[in-house]
């Protein structure tokens, strides 16, 4: 059998990376930069310079793997200075120390316990080829910033009890930094003690279904460091984290979601595209028989040490890998209320769910349709990431939190409220031989005077590519309902259809004649890399009289 190799596409770029790292100086934190956050509410800034820090260590570092006759002096000056810097974890995550009574060289968040990772496994691969007074730094430092706040207080940090990619991140990659750094003993059994009972807090946030509330991209940044230290942990006691029935389920969420060519819902804090580990995608289909579709050739080298060094490890597939992901038909995930039909050449998903899920966005009975490789009416995903994003008392002022950001009934000048009790029921979700038929009751969801129950029902018909989306709205009195579509295409008016017309396919929505008022809304954001971002928002408006009304659309897709 014909196999790819993206081992040795790594190794190549690897080395590219490194000749840049080598040739250019390491970026300097500067306070300046690291300061924005508190002043200005904005993360972007620090976060590139660090990340490009980042990526320079593991330029040299998986250089010294690859070729361990290279010079190690530049990595040694990297090293040194990761362990001069002020604190490991981001300005945004401070509250991580600052509720523990710790500095922030104590400050163990995502990127903290990813840089003892990095830092650690390096200086235990390298060996005698890395200076030992080197070495000696960086064990001291990872110690005192990651390990000792796990095998040494017993305090329970706050990511501990977060069933979300926290745990799975936190928990797995200051684990892999102990196994590299420690031997056999009591404050390792400490700290992996404390990183497995991590690991089953994350893998509490799955249903049986195994579908992830916070999208692809972060099922792809948990999963992926779960797995890695499953590995490890493997390697070093024998103990198999992944021998349970609900991991295999985790690991075919994102063939279950696929919308086809590359595509996935962008529901809560996700992307269309997200990237996907290829060394996750090789390790699961190798160990567990699970295709992940969407992989791409890797084009550049990850930011990620982990995913750098397991790509190297593991980074072999068949040549035939994904092609049994262009199948049809429809997936439902019970726990997580998310339906998605996939057809040839188009897709429709939809969401029921609560408004407290991790990453939480408003968006009960949301729903997008693709066709041709591209989303006409979508899921904004993730925004920019600045202050008050995920303070609970502003992160639904943001458009893409909010559920004036998708796809959903305004009643009466309000959108959806947030909580848990904020609740969808399903009412029905029926599958045939050429779609999906879905119902939710959306009442709770609102907090609008007047509105006694509203029911949004979905019927989805792949082959013509067709959507018939009712919403019975039952009213105590006189109301208005403003239904609105989303999309980052402007539609146009076709008398009374709406037509959005992509670059290989056209969506066309048949509105009502009983609307009141229609119009188009450009709103000018930014996404989740700080970009310019233009989203259109179709709002068709109606006066519903008391008692019960339905509001009837049908939406076509058409190649181009």
């Amino acid at each position: 059998m014909s196999v790819v190799s993206h081992a040795d596409r790594m190794a190549s770029l690897i080395r590219t990376a490194a000749r840049e790292a080598r040739a250019s100086a390491m970026p300097t934190p500067v306070f300046s930069q690291y300061r924005r956050y508190a002043d200005e509410g904005d993360r972007l800034g620090y976060e590139e310079l660090y990340f490009r820090r980042r990526r320079h260590v593991t330029a040299l570092a998986a250089e010294a793997l690859i070729d361990p006759g290279t010079d190690p002096a530049a990595l040694q000056d990297a090293l040194w200075s990761v362990c001069d810097e002020y604190s490991w974890a981001l300005p945004a995550h401070e509250k991580q120390a600052v509720d523990m009574g710790r500095g922030m060289d104590q400050c163990l968040d995502l990127f903290a316990a990813l840089t003892a990772c990095l830092l650690a496994e390096t200086v235990q691969q390298c060996g005698e080829r890395i200076d030992a007074r080197v070495t000696a730094r960086v064990r001291a430092e990872v110690e005192h910033r990651v390990l000792t706040l796990l095998a040494d207080d017993e305090r329970p940090l706050p990511w501990e009890s977060w069933p979300d990619n926290w745990a799975a991140v936190c928990g797995g990659a200051a684990g892999m930094a102990g196994i590299a750094l420690w031997e056999s003993g009591p404050r390792l059994d400490r700290l992996l003690d404390r990183c497995r009972r991590a690991m089953r807090t994350y893998l509490s946030g799955f249903g049986d279904d195994g579908g992830c509330a916070e999208g692809v991209g972060y099922w792809a940044f948990g999963f992926a460091h779960f797995v890695y230290f499953a590995e490890e942990l493997r390697r070093l006691t024998g103990e198999d984290l992944l021998d349970d029935p609900k991991v295999r389920a985790i690991a075919s969420f994102p063939a279950v979601v696929h919308l086809g060519e590359g595509l996935f819902p962008a529901f809560s804090d996700g992307q269309e595209r997200p990237d996907l580990p290829v060394s996750l995608g090789c390790f699961l289909t190798t160990r567990l028989g699970v295709e992940v579709p969407g992989l791409a050739p890797v084009t550049e080298m990850p930011g990620d040490w982990a995913d750098v060094t397991r790509t190297l490890r593991w980074g072999t597939l068949p040549a035939t890998h994904g092609a049994n992901h262009s199948r049809t038909g429809t997936s439902w995930l019970p726990d997580l209320a998310w339906v998605v039909d996939r057809g040839e050449s188009s897709a429709f998903a939809a969401k029921g769910g609560h408004n407290d899920e991790p990453h939480n966005h408003n968006d009960l009975g949301h729903f997008l349709l693709a066709a041709g490789g591209e989303v006409l009416l979508t899921d904004l995903g993730a925004g920019e990431y600045r202050k008050g994003y995920f303070d609970d008392d502003t992160r639904y002022t943001f458009l893409h939190n909010s559920s004036e950001g998708h796809s959903v009934p305004v009643i009466g000048s309000r959108g959806q409220s947030a909580g848990r009790r904020r609740a969808a029921r399903v009412l029905r979700c029926e599958p045939g031989p050429d779609g999906v038929d879905y119902e939710l009751d959306l009442t709770a969801a609102y907090e609008a005077d007047g509105l006694r129950s509203l029911r949004r029902r979905f019927s989805w018909r792949r082959t013509p590519g067709e959507l018939l989306l009712t919403d019975e709205v039952r009213a105590e009195h006189g109301l208005t309902v403003d239904e609105v579509f989303v999309s980052r295409i402007e539609p146009r008016w076709e008398g009374s259809h709406a037509v959005w017309e992509g670059r290989t396919a056209r969506a066309r929505l048949a509105v009502p004649r009983q609307c009141v008022a229609r119009d188009v809304e450009t709103l000018h954001t930014t996404d989740h890399d700080g970009a310019p971002d233009t989203v259109h928002r179709l709002r068709v408006r109606f006066t519903v009289p008391a008692g019960t009304t339905s509001l009837r659309f049908t939406c076509t897709l058409q190649g181009r």
